[in-house]
């Protein structure tokens, strides 16, 4: 696959940082990388100040550098921005941050020689991942320290993932059979300027919300018929009548999934009259959530193959210009957006499985199990999705709303993207065990429906869960079948089989 800074999709960055697909620098890039390093090159050999190229940084950018200091000036900026902390990034997040810093070099407005972008595309090729520290960006001038840990593999220092093993960069390098490059002008701040990390932590979390959705959509159904619910409401025409293309997809694949359940004509005409919104405005809700997702997509989709660098460098106008690209506020909102939408699939979830567990609205068993009182079933499954909904409420209060000075007020105002990207990580890791809970609880209840035959997506999952975790006839810890079910939404395994089962 080749790279070129315009072109890469989130398609594609879900195929080169999850299935390791090779990837090679577009000859076309290339030219563009050698045009604009030609300017760079020129400026350092002038006298006047160019930042970034004979300056410090930040408020230090009044500062001239001595032309013969020019290289140490790059490798000490680097090494300063070696500050980050917390918990380390998975090396597929680390390999995500890698695709897209690569990218916005192969775009050919950094400034940087061909070698640059070249040993990035050898290290994602070769299976070098930084070991990339989560915590120290507020998503301003780039995402500084996080880059700065993944630049010091570059130049041979720091740490690395090598054949999942972690070792000092020159080392994990060596065996790769590649070697440090010794920065350039310019060169060191076109690693560190930019919003990868935020950008990369979203991709990665927006994809898997993207199964998740899909999902949600199919424990809903196994749930409604768990509870003797109905799908009138999800009649194409009444959609039709509020067309938001999110709550069309959403009803539609309920009522597929409903088809030729035998539960549902058991009570076809029973006396309830209608369902709790928890089922009913499935529609509204699961599909204002994917509208959410789609902005969150097109948003990303442009940021990933965005010039992100300080300054800029036109090697077709000759021009070298300081600018603010490296703000992360659009991606910042983004990512609050996300998680606050799969924050409602978590509520929903929860809200089901309470109704699951309650005789007097579900007709089953107290909390989903024979002999109750001996046993207690369900309860704290329950009692645990609560928790996490009420986590991801805290959790979904906006952090690109907040902002802190650095750099001396240089940086008066920053977005906090990463905190927003790490937030929303967390809440889809969240809504997911929810989800968990809620398939589990849903094919218990299906259990108590013997021997009539659910609708085919509420079957499909009931099979799914049971091939994994037996029905719950006496107390046993839950916490082993919740991290079961949990895996396979994580994994992909679940989300594979319906797509499978259904042509989705």
């Amino acid at each position: 696959m080749l790279l070129d800074g315009n072109s890469l999709t989130l398609e594609t960055f879900k195929a080169i940082v999850l299935n390791k697909q090779k990837v090679s620098l577009c000859p076309k890039a290339r030219e563009k990388i050698v045009k604009s390093r030609a300017v760079v090159e020129k400026a350092a050999q002038q006298d006047e100040k160019v930042y970034s190229i004979n300056t410090g940084f930040g408020v230090l950018s009044k500062v001239k550098i001595d032309k013969d200091q020019l290289e140490q000036l790059q490798v000490n900026l680097i090494r300063s921005h070696c500050a980050g902390v917390g918990e380390i990034h998975t090396e597929i997040e680390s390999r995500a941050i890698l695709l897209l810093r690569t990218n916005v070099l192969a775009k050919g407005f950094s400034g940087v020689r061909p070698e640059l972008v070249e040993i990035g595309i050898e290290m994602l090729n070769r299976g070098v991942h930084p070991v990339i520290p989560s915590k120290g960006s507020v998503g301003a001038s780039g995402d500084l320290a996080p880059l700065a840990h993944l630049a010091s593999v570059i130049i041979g220092e720091g740490e690395a993932y090598y054949q999942s093993k972690r070792m000092k960069g020159n080392e994990a390098l060596q065996l790769a059979g590649l070697k440090p490059i010794k920065l350039a002008a310019k060169e060191g701040l076109s690693l560190i300027n930019g919003t990868q990390q935020m950008t990369a932590l979203g991709a990665l979390s927006l994809l898997k919300a993207e199964e998740t959705m899909d999902l949600a959509d199919l424990i809903c159904s196994a749930s409604l018929d768990g509870v003797l619910g109905t799908p009138r409401a999800f009649m194409d025409w009444v959609q039709q009548t509020r067309p938001f293309p999110g709550q069309i997809k959403t009803a539609k694949l309920l009522s597929h999934f409903m088809e030729g359940s035998e539960i549902y004509k058991s009570h076809e005409n029973c006396d309830r009259v209608q369902d709790p919104y928890s089922f009913r405005c499935a529609p509204q809700v699961h599909g204002g959530v994917r509208e959410l997702l789609s902005f969150v997509r097109h948003m990303l989709s442009i940021e990933i193959n965005a010039a992100t660098d300080n300054p800029l460098v036109n090697g077709d106008t000759q021009e070298l210009v300081s600018n603010g690209n490296f703000h992360g506020q659009p991606v910042a909102f983004a990512l609050d957006i996300l998680g606050m939408a799969v924050c409602e699939l978590a509520s929903l979830s929860e809200r089901r499985m309470a109704k699951l567990i309650d005789p007097s609205f579900s007709g089953l068993p107290t909390f989903l199990v024979k002999k109750e009182g001996l046993n207690s079933g369900f309860m704290m499954a329950q009692v645990t999705s609560a928790a996490l909904v009420s986590e991801n409420k805290l959790l979904s209060h906006p952090g690109s709303t907040d902002s802190i000075p650095t750099n001396n007020e240089k940086e008066d105002h920053v977005s906090m993207g990463p905190l927003c990207a790490r937030k929303a990580k967390t809440i889809l890791e969240n809504s997911q065990t929810c989800l968990a809970i809620e398939a589990l609880a849903a094919a218990q209840a299906l259990e108590f429906r013997l021997p009539l035959k659910p609708g085919k997506g509420p079957h499909f999952l009931y099979r799914f869960v049971r091939d994994r975790v037996p029905a719950l006839d006496f107390d046993r810890n839950l916490h082993g079948d919740i991290e079961i079910i949990l895996s396979t939404l994580k994994t992909g395994e679940m989300y594979n089989a319906m797509t499978k089962e259904f042509s989705l």
